[in-house]
Parts: C-alpha cells; structure tokens; sequence
C-alpha cells in the first residue's frame, strides 16, 4: 500500500506553509479543525506582524485574534500560539525544541502536533501524524479497528517501519483529499483498491 501510494504522489508533503520550525508549529496549532488552505490564508499577515517566537510571545491577543479570527476557535488558538511562544522563549531561549517530551509540554501542542513539527520541520520520524483522514483511511485499509488517535497511531507504529512514518501521514492525507472522499470515495481511480478490503470495486 505504502509504495503504490508513494507512486501516486511521490511529492506529498505537508501542505501547510512554513519557513521554519516556528512558522510550522503555530500554524499546525491554528489548523486545528479547518483546512490547510485556510491557515494559508491568514498566516502570510500573522507572521509579517509577528516574525519570530519573540514578537509573538510579547503580543496583544486581542491583535493575533483578529488576524487568525476566520480558523475558527480564534480565541482559543490565539491564547495557545501565544502561550507557545511563550514557552519556547522562557523555557528554550526562543529556539523550537527538537523532542517529543520538550515540545509536548508547550502550551497548545499534543502530540498529533508534535509529530508534524518533528517530522517536516526536523526530519525526525517519532510517529504517525493521525488526523481525520489518517483515521479514516486506516481504518478502511484495515491497518486498525481502534477509534482514538493515540491507539491508532500504535498499530501503524507497529506495521510500518519507523523511516516511513512521516510520509506515511503524507500519503493518507493525500490520498484521503484527492481521491478517497469519505462522502463519494473514488474507489475506480484508487491506486491501492485491489488491496482495500473495504473498496466498492
């Protein structure tokens, strides 16, 4: 499955816009029930404001609130961006840590969030990145019966080695937008459909 599917999109990669690893962090954080095109859209404005951990860390809520106020939850994520920032000043003198324990102790991110920071902004593979489609998918493929994030993270951490874990998110994700729609699933356009126990062909 996970090579038919690297075939079919041998450029999936993290479809959110980030210049390093502080960019990623807060814009995975305001992703958090909305679509990547939608964080796209707001973050050029957040970071020309706010450009580094310490302008974000020394900012008016009120003022990232009505930047990132069409992500929804905007009262929320502004005060955990903010609390993010915060914490990688105080705590790690305004460089992004590069560990799961580290970065899971920040303000705002778990560990769904930090795994993409850890593996697009580090190259670190830690785990697997389990979002709707991830879930989803895994679950059709058969990968998983588990319905929590964590326990399916742990049955794809034991079938797939751990060099493909980061792209292996990729490649769900990918998959799950352009072809396996959880509405109207394109089973006839699908790479992997012969080797889908839940496919309609």
């Amino acid at each position: 499955v996970y090579d038919l599917l690297l075939e079919e999109y041998p450029d999936a990669h993290c479809e959110l816009e980030f210049d390093d690893p502080f960019q990623l962090a807060v814009s995975t954080i305001l992703s958090a029930q909305t679509t990547d095109v939608r964080v796209n859209m707001v973050t050029p404005e957040l970071f020309r404001r706010y450009p580094d951990v310490k302008s974000l860390a020394s900012s008016i809520q009120n003022d990232v609130e009505n930047i990132i106020r069409s992500t929804g939850f905007f009262r929320n994520k502004a005060k955990n961006i903010i609390g993010f920032a915060q914490g990688v000043e105080a705590e790690h003198q305004g460089e992004v840590p590069s560990t799961m324990a580290e970065l899971s102790a920040l303000p705002g991110v778990g560990r769904k969030t930090a795994n993409v920071i850890l593996g697009n902004a580090f190259g670190i593979d830690e785990g697997v990145v389990v979002d709707t489609h991830v879930k989803r998918l895994s679950t059709l493929l058969k990968f998983t019966k588990e319905k929590t994030p964590e326990r399916i993270e742990r049955d794809l951490i034991s079938i797939f080695p751990n060099e493909y874990w980061t792209m292996l998110s990729h490649l769900l994700i990918w998959h799950g937008r352009r072809v396996c729609d959880a509405r109207k699933p394109r089973c006839g356009a699908c790479a992997v459909s012969h080797l889908c126990p839940s496919s309609r062909i």
